[in-house]
């Protein structure tokens, strides 16, 4: 909601704009002050204050406010950071899905795209030459590695998923210039996965990492060997279970594998066909 006011201030009459700054300055407050208040410390009238809701797509003050006092609170700790203890079943579907498009809609608008163009053409390369491709991932960033083995296994790719620690510590050490590790990690802080990093660093492989950009991890990635992949979302990983960063992890792998099927030609296409053809026969009912 602060995202969407943000991008609507250039747009806004001067004396709204006063009232968006207000908003964007101290939502808490805002979402609690009476009218008049809120005009007052905007310097505006009370109409405008009105008007600046309506203006933004909502039905007045009243809506505006209820709807803002939902997107700033803490949410339910280690649930969810959208919903309250006393939503019903519609107001946690609204929150939930709402919650995870304004997450994906944001990493759309930030995402740096010379990063996936570096992580593309190096992962295809690796393809085209036979290179390995090691998925390292702990708890729910491994089960975002097997998904990435799975498609790239689709693809023809000799990859592999790791998701323990001392397995991690073994593939890495084997690594070598050429091969590459894609490491998977929502805080970036997980020893496991340093640990392997700077292994597979040191055996010259080539590291894409897939964390917050101010982690530990993403810090420890440079170099014309290494590539982040910023995953940055407003989900705090010690108070809520991963739901967004998952979302935005599991975007990443679709946006990779992607790239790289294009980039490996049509001479891919035919045997993701034959794939898809053998597939039909597992299926117990058939269309019509």
């Amino acid at each position: 909601m602060l995202d969407r006011i943000l991008a609507a201030l250039p747009a806004l009459p001067p004396a709204e704009q006063r009232v968006a700054k207000l908003v964007l300055a101290d939502a808490r407050s805002f979402a609690s002050l009476p009218v008049g208040e809120l005009a007052e410390r905007s310097h505006v009238s009370k109409p405008t204050v009105i008007r600046f809701c309506r203006s933004v797509g909502y039905d007045g003050l009243a809506d505006f406010k209820l709807k803002l006092a939902g997107a700033v609170n803490e949410g339910v700790p280690f649930i969810h950071r959208a919903v309250d203890e006393d939503d019903k079943v519609g107001d946690i579907m609204v929150k939930v899905i709402d919650n995870a498009v304004s997450a994906l809609l944001k990493y759309r608008n930030d995402a740096a795209s010379h990063a996936f163009e570096r992580a593309i053409v190096a992962l295809a390369a690796a393809c085209r030459n036979g290179r390995r491709i090691e998925f390292y991932g702990v708890g729910n960033s491994g089960i975002v590695a097997q998904d990435a083995q799975h498609k790239f296994f689709r693809l023809g790719v000799a990859a592999n998923a790791v998701s323990d620690g001392h397995v991690q510590v073994m593939s890495a050490t084997m690594l070598q210039p050429g091969d590459y590790a894609v490491i998977i990690s929502n805080s970036g802080r997980s020893r496991d996965l340093l640990d392997a990093a700077e292994i597979a660093r040191r055996k010259g492989a080539t590291t894409i990492v897939i964390t917050a950009s101010a982690s530990p991890l993403a810090h420890a990635s440079s170099g014309t060997q290494h590539v982040l992949l910023a995953a940055d979302h407003p989900e705090d990983y010690d108070r809520y279970s991963p739901m967004v960063s998952r979302l935005l992890h599991l975007v990443i792998i679709d946006i990779l594998t992607t790239g790289v099927a294009l980039r490996l030609g049509s001479g891919l296409r035919p045997l993701l066909a034959e794939i898809k053809r053998n597939l039909r026969a597992k299926r117990y009912a058939r269309p019509e």
